[in-house]
């Protein structure tokens, strides 16, 4: 709970420092899909929220820099497998995507970019109750990601992004690399409301 209200906290913050500093921004809400690259359980079936504020700059009439706060929830989910074997990695991070938006056409943009993201919450559930996580995952994530945003109206911007880890979340529980592969990482697919505030 601690750290949840520090979250709302960080963004309350961006949303004074976006009207304080004239730059644009807003709030986000949305929902993520998402699954844990090496974990043999496969498939965008884990859904989880995503929520926060952003703030951005506009350079020109078709490029601005954006920078994000946000909470996250994402992991991995297989109901089908056996009942001896881990079925739901749960994990909940406090992402701060920074990106380029590139406006395309008068409602179409893209977007790429990093996104930095400190992990809060991990837990592993077998067929049966939660369970030990060995090895445990990293306490940082590093991705990159890129988007679509969709200008429904002035105020409401539709985006949905995939986004993916460089480095390892955590170690393949055997221990083994292979050639790029040193672990596990994130894998997600999200689509959020951008609300613009200012």
């Amino acid at each position: 709970m601690k750290k949840k209200f520090a979250i709302l906290l960080l963004c309350g913050f961006l949303i004074s420092n976006i009207q304080a500093q004239n730059f644009g921004g807003g709030l986000i809400a949305g929902v993520s899909t998402s699954q844990v690259a090496g974990d043999m359980l496969g498939g965008f079936n884990k859904i989880g929220l995503l929520t926060g504020a952003y703030t951005n700059l506009k350079v020109n009439e078709n490029m601005s820099f954006q920078f994000e706060i946000t909470y996250i929830e994402k992991g991995s989910k297989n109901p089908n497998i056996q009942k001896n074997a881990i079925q739901e990695i749960s994990l909940s991070y406090v992402e701060v995507p920074i990106s380029i938006n590139l406006q395309q056409k008068e409602n179409l943009g893209v977007e790429v970019g990093v996104l930095p993201a400190f992990i809060i919450n991990s837990k592993m559930n077998d067929y049966y109750s939660e369970t030990e996580i060995s090895p445990p995952f990293e306490k940082y994530d590093f991705g990159v990601f890129a988007g679509i945003n969709y200008h429904l109206t002035n105020n409401i911007l539709l985006n949905t992004r995939i986004s993916n880890s460089i480095i390892p979340i955590r170690p393949h529980t055997s221990g083994a690399t292979f050639g790029l592969n040193k672990g596990q990482y994130n894998t997600v697919l999200s689509f959020a409301i951008h609300y613009k505030i200012r």
